[in-house]
């Protein structure tokens, strides 16, 4: 773990140990580059987390550079011009390429100095909005003031204070993510990024290209484990990912660096990793999908996540928290759910966790009238929503998700239907889904979703 990398980029010496002893005094890790060449090399050899970049240089000018280093993703990271000829036509031209900022020789340090630091807090909101599948900011610290919160809170706030990995289980929406980005808030790496990747949203055959970046035709994509360096890598459904990816993983944890696709050079990894699935990671690796060596890996500090239908009593809170938010994020009209409402809510099955009670007050804030929520108003909402046999309600697919993980999430909810509805008999339920019964129990069992719960 370590401060943020800059590259200063200036083919005069004298600025650039000027530069380099100015920022390592105020903690940075400094690299430095003569000209742009040299500065070519020290962005294959590691990502900057920002680059101070001079304009005029004798063998490749800086907005030749910058315009090389924007041209198919985007620039690397934040990078700010430097120049003591510059013009207005050159600084409309750095900004029109991507720089984010403009700064005229001789330096003044104060500004030097809090232009780097508006530069990296805008690249960090921009790597953690990279991970976010719905549009919307997540809960620093999670809600409720139910026993199991508070103990998962402090249970988190411990594990926060060592540098280790973190497996967390639970039902999707239950929370998982929300708590590893509490996690992050209280560790040590919480000034570094937070990156999330979703590996059940990457394509077949194009994780390690995700996880460790690549290098074609002189150009190089940074992957996650380098846009999240000095932070924390969320992998979300990391039991998704495919064999040949999880062998790549693992060895890059065994001996600490990897290699970008088509590159050559070892990369260090300097990365906190979160992992996430709703799967029993244990059961995966019995059945031979997950490699086991990389389960014990990632294992090292199990967090569990219970569902909401085990801290009902936290309801109340969570509505409250989401009326706020909608109110005064989205500005929905206030409405407030009275006592009857409440209670009827704090008795629902909640198979989609938060994230069905999050999406329900989105839409009774959307097609209320009155300013009082009540059971009526509840009830007309969930009218639309698939009823189970068992008299529960099942959530339907959101549309803020993925649609492979869409598409999981309606799976199940068809299946637990079709489940109560025959009572567990898996052959009759593979005679109404229309599929063979062998297929059904692994469909079953990779959306978590159990058997003999249901035989009556």
């Amino acid at each position: 773990m370590s401060g943020p990398y800059i590259l200063v980029v200036d083919d005069e010496p004298d600025i650039r140990s000027l530069v380099k002893e100015i920022l390592e005094d105020e903690g940075f890790q400094v690299a430095m580059a003569e000209n742009g060449i040299a500065a070519r090399r020290a962005l294959r050899e590691r990502r900057p987390d920002l680059v101070l970049l001079d304009i005029w240089m004798p063998d490749l000018d800086g907005i030749s550079l910058l315009k090389e280093w924007a041209e198919g993703e985007g620039l690397p990271c934040p990078v700010v011009m430097m120049s003591g000829h510059g013009t207005v036509e050159t600084a409309v031209e750095a900004t029109r390429l991507g720089a984010y900022d403009f700064l005229e020789k001789p330096l003044s340090l104060a500004k030097l100095l809090l232009t780097i630091e508006h530069a990296l807090e805008a690249d960090k909101l921009q790597l953690e909005n990279l991970g976010l599948r719905r549009q919307m900011p997540h809960v620093q610290e999670p809600v409720g003031k139910s026993t199991v919160m508070q103990h998962l809170r402090e249970q988190v706030r411990r594990i926060a204070q060592h540098d280790t990995w973190v497996l967390i289980t639970g039902e999707p929406g239950s929370g998982r993510e929300t708590f590893a980005r509490y996690l992050h808030s209280q560790s040590a790496r919480r000034e570094r990024p937070f990156v999330d990747l979703g590996v059940s949203s990457i394509t077949q055959g194009n994780a390690a290209r995700e996880l460790f970046g690549s290098e074609e035709g002189g150009r190089i994509h940074y992957g996650s484990l380098e846009q999240a360096r000095g932070g924390t890598l969320f992998l979300d459904e990391v039991a998704d990912m495919d064999l040949e990816a999880q062998s790549q993983l693992l060895g890059a944890l065994d001996t600490g660096s990897f290699l970008r696709v088509g590159g050559t050079e070892p990369v260090e990894i300097d990365v906190r990793i979160i992992a996430a699935t709703q799967r029993n990671l244990e059961e995966e690796v019995r059945a031979g999908r997950f490699r086991e060596d990389l389960f014990y890996h990632l294992n090292v500090v199990p967090l569990h996540i219970p569902p909401l239908r085990e801290h009902r009593e936290d309801v109340p809170e969570l509505l409250n928290y989401y009326v706020d938010f909608y109110t005064t994020h989205e500005k929905l009209p206030y409405r407030h759910f009275d006592m009857g409402a409440q209670n009827f809510l704090r008795h629902h099955g909640w198979r989609g966790n938060i994230r069905e009670l999050k999406n329900l007050v989105q839409r009774l804030l959307i097609l209320g009238t009155d300013e009082e929520i009540r059971v009526a108003d509840v009830e007309s909402a969930m009218g639309t929503w698939e009823h189970t046999a068992g008299g529960g309600m099942a959530a339907p697919a959101s549309f803020d998700l993925p649609l492979r993980q869409a598409r999981e999430q309606f799976e199940k909810s068809y299946l637990e239907y079709q489940l109560e509805k025959y009572a567990g008999n898996v052959s009759k339920v593979a005679q109404a889904a229309g599929i063979e019964r062998t297929h059904l129990y692994r469909k079953l069992r990779s959306l978590g979703v159990e058997i003999k719960d249901r035989k009556q």
